[in-house]
């Protein structure tokens, strides 16, 4: 694992102190790699790199370059299936000098060029550079590519002069010919899924490259291919029994598990007492020979948050060595640091827990393996069954609609993580909608409409219509399949496997999720919605394969997602921090909200009224990051 970034000009240039500006860029990410950092400079171009030792300690250090220095590599992240390739190569005539998956990325670029793609199997993030021959003239070539799910993040930057990438903007921002300017046009985004989504970032002119996808730069000219896409093959095609479609998943299951515990250092497991990460503890369980270290997180004065007796039982189940840490309410001194390693507004407040977790963990170990991702593939979100009711409740009279309503309009909303009127409500607002506006209604922050009347200006991207442009990519399959197709392309990348990037990263922690193998999610793509979502039971097909393996008490046991009570911290001990920064002359001159707008929220929120803590959560992280991206006078 680690971070990586340079940079090709487009005309031949040797700039004198361009070691210095690219050491000044890979500075910035010292703490994605801080075993080791490297560095090649070309006549017009430049690679480096920080890395976490975790494969082959001894000889995989990077910059990599292959015998005769044509190409160079920089890598982030772990191919798995690197020795079955590694072979394969060898039979073809390449020899190795080290035992790392970056080497197999550099030879099988060589061997199948940007095809060697689709043979990896993991998480990655790399670049490669060809130095131009010595019989042609221009620039050299420069090779992106990004994992299929995005696990691993990618960032450029190009003007007419230049192109520049790295694994976090904030090294990109480290080169002093980069602009600090606010992207004006990706903040009713923002505000609408609570992170900006690829390709768009908070700043102008810089890009993520989206999951997926690969980018090449050579002569001044970029080109953007997709190579990989989640496809959903008739239902009737897939011609297993109930029985043999759970046999298939666990054999995937258990080969995923294993690809994953290759690692030269020690490794452990986050274990929330959910039934995902229940489901990779129980299987390290069985591949390993030693008991599994297991890390855990709670939550101070919120009972409604706190999982820990589900965590424990499940430790107790398969003797884990366990170890716990308590969230409490100044941990919001660790917002600034927080934002700093998300480089962008991020309104997950689940990245506090994440932070915490990642940082105990990495006492004890460097790579944990994550349950990331059983939502996505088996429908396990609550949201999903709330589409299925949906279409009953459009059926309903529409006096009767009205009527549930305004008595739910009239009802005060509590902080609890289940609390039954937060919930009810936000399902009558959106379920009488289309699909995409009732999907973005229960899973955004604010709506179409608030957004209109918080922004000073006129959005010029409308979120609902940005929404409804992943729904056209898959119109032909049934509403659960599109939906997550839909979450699949927005949540996961978007949210979800940021947050662990980036928290178990600023921890030096590598993060492994075995249910984002995509030989897994293709299996699962192709499984019928009906056995996923069973009438409303959600992970159908998934608590049968998982039946006899986990505790039945984890199985049977309602979803419960990662969540932190900040809107319990926003009517007590947090109340007058978020009015003092938010309603601060310095936040309300930025012009960007209206401050009426801003003070609705807050006034609701604290007086019990509405439950505003996730839309509050969003725009405290707007404000923190812009003091310290833009302003640049923020502690962090």
């Amino acid at each position: 694992m680690c971070g990586i970034c340079g940079y090709i000009n487009h005309q031949l240039m040797d700039y004198p102190n361009a070691t210095t500006r690219l050491e000044r860029l890979n500075n910035t990410l010292l703490h994605r790699g801080p075993d080791q950092i490297g560095a090649q400079v070309f006549t017009n171009a430049g690679l480096a790199m920080c890395r976490l030792s975790v494969i082959d300690l001894a000889t995989g250090y990077q910059p990599m370059g292959n015998e005769d220095g044509s190409c160079w590599v920089v890598h982030n992240g772990e191919i798995y299936n690197f020795m079955d390739l590694r072979r394969e190569l060898e039979s073809l005539g390449h020899n190795f000098r080290s035992r790392s998956d970056t080497e197999v990325v550099l030879h099988g670029y060589e061997q199948w060029g940007q095809e060697c793609i689709k043979r990896m199997r993991g998480m990655f993030a790399f670049a490669i550079y060809e130095r131009p021959s010595s019989n042609r003239s221009g620039c050299g070539r420069l090779f992106l590519a990004r994992d299929r799910l995005g696990k691993k993040p990618l960032y450029y930057y190009r003007d007419e002069e230049r192109f520049i990438f790295a694994s976090e903007i904030k090294a990109i921002l480290a080169h002093p010919d980069v602009p600090r300017q606010v992207n004006r046009h990706a903040i009713p985004l923002y505000l609408a899924y609570g992170y900006v989504p690829a390709p768009h970032t908070i700043f102008q002119h810089i890009y993520e490259l989206p999951p997926g996808h690969i980018l090449t730069v050579q002569d001044g000219q970029m080109q953007l291919e997709e190579y990989w896409d989640i496809s959903y093959p008739n239902a009737a095609d897939l011609r297993l029994s109930q029985q043999e479609i759970v046999a298939h998943l666990q054999g995937l299951l258990e080969e995923s598990v294993r690809l994953r515990l290759l690692s030269d250092v020690p490794l452990g497991a986050f274990l929330s007492g959910g039934l995902d990460s229940t489901a990779i503890v129980a299987y390290m369980t069985n591949l390993m020979d030693q008991p599994v270290k297991t890390f855990a997180i709670g939550f101070e004065g919120e009972p409604s948050f706190d999982e820990l007796e589900y965590a424990r039982l499940v430790a107790r189940e398969f003797r884990t060595d366990h170890h716990e840490f308590v969230v409490r309410p100044d941990t919001i001194d660790l917002l600034p640091k927080l934002v700093w390693h998300h480089d962008q507004p991020f309104a997950d407040s689940s990245a506090i827990p994440m932070y915490q977790v990642s940082k105990l963990t990495r006492e004890h170990v460097t790579v944990a393996l994550t349950g990331d991702g059983g939502d996505e593939l088996f429908a396990g979100y609550e949201r999903f069954a709330a589409a299925r009711l949906a279409d009953g409740y459009g059926r309903l009279p529409q006096y009767v609609q009205g009527v549930l309503s305004r008595l739910l309009h009239s009802l005060p909303e509590s902080t609890s993580y289940r609390s039954f009127v937060r919930r009810a409500r936000r399902f009558v607002e959106s379920a009488p909608l289309p699909l995409p506006e009732r999907y973005l209604g229960w899973a955004g922050i604010f709506h179409t409409s608030f957004i209109r009347e918080l922004l000073a200006d006129a959005a010029s991207i409308d979120p609902q219509t940005h929404f409804q442009g992943y729904f056209r990519k898959v119109p032909d399959v049934d509403p659960i399949a599109q939906l997550l197709y839909v979450n699949a392309k927005t949540y996961l990348p978007g949210d979800l496997l940021v947050k662990t990037d980036r928290m178990s990263m600023a921890n030096s922690l590598e993060a492994r999720s075995p249910f984002l193998d995509h030989k897994l999610l293709e299996f699962t793509a192709s499984i019928p919605s009906s056995l996923k979502l069973r009438g409303l039971t959600t992970k159908y097909i998934l608590k049968k394969a998982l039946n006899g393996r986990v505790p039945r008490l984890i199985v049977k046991r309602k979803k419960h997602g990662f969540g932190v009570p900040v809107s319990h911290w926003f009517r007590t001990s947090l109340k007058d921090f978020v009015g003092e920064v938010l309603l601060s002359s310095r936040a309300e001159g930025r012009g960007y909200f209206r401050a009426h707008a801003v003070r609705r929220l807050i006034d609701e929120h604290q007086s019990g009224k509405r439950d505003y803590g996730h839309q509050l959560w969003a725009l405290l992280t707007f404000e923190i990051w812009h003091q310290i991206f833009i302003d640049q006078n923020a502690p962090v």
